[in-house]
């Protein structure tokens, strides 16, 4: 009987601690939201790195993001092409094949859509704060999310956030695929200043440039 009562005390101390680590993230992560969508236009020069531990493949990418912070509109531009987007059309521009694509914007939640990479966590998710970690003089949270729907596309996200700024720093997406996505924010500017132009492409301003519609 002693051994039932203490299993359910240890089973009620780890479910209030779990409560507790779920608030804090959660308290975390409004506070984040709420001041990204404080701004407007938000550029980032950021690192993408995708692996897979299977086959060991792993490729990282430098590149800058241009998005509206309360929209679908974005532009990645990384060497050899540019990814931009109106909220309702995708162009595609392989600069070496002087070739666009364009395709309808898939602003669904299972899309890795770059508008939604700093809200990622807003929807499907479930938080919980993991610990602190201090690089340099900078002090940063980490939160774990997992996906409360076993069909998304990817089953778990680690996020690093720097606590002071209320930014996040680091985003690490895990696919069901066995793949790794890494998004590490080399630099942060809000409010930027850009023409609504920028979240289009413009077949004229790129002569010779073949426009490939996929719609």
């Amino acid at each position: 009987m002693k051994k039932i009562i203490l299993t359910l005390l240890i089973a009620a101390g780890v479910t209030g601690l779990q409560a507790q680590s779920d608030t804090k993230a959660k308290a975390i992560l409004a506070e984040v939201s709420k001041k990204y969508r404080s701004y407007d236009v938000v550029k980032s020069d950021f690192t993408l790195t995708v692996s897979n531990a299977k086959t060991k493949a792993k490729q990282t990418q430098q590149g800058t993001l241009l998005v509206k912070a309360n929209s679908n509109k974005y532009k990645v531009s990384m060497p050899g092409q540019e990814l931009i987007s109106d909220g309702k059309s995708q162009w595609t521009y392989l600069k070496d094949d002087k070739e666009v694509q364009v395709s309808d914007a898939d602003n669904s939640s299972d899309a890795l859509n770059p508008a939604k990479i700093f809200t990622i966590f807003e929807r499907g998710f479930k938080p919980a704060y993991t610990g602190q970690k201090k690089l340099g003089t900078k002090v940063y949270e980490l939160i774990d999310l997992v996906a409360l729907d076993a069909r998304k596309p990817f089953s778990k996200i680690k996020l690093t956030v720097d606590k002071a700024g209320k930014q996040i720093s680091n985003v690490v997406l895990y696919d069901k695929n066995g793949n790794t996505y890494t998004y590490n924010v080399r630099s942060f500017t809000p409010n930027v200043k850009v023409p609504e132009t920028a979240f289009a492409f413009d077949a004229k301003k790129h002569p010779g440039v073949e426009v490939v519609d996929l719609r």
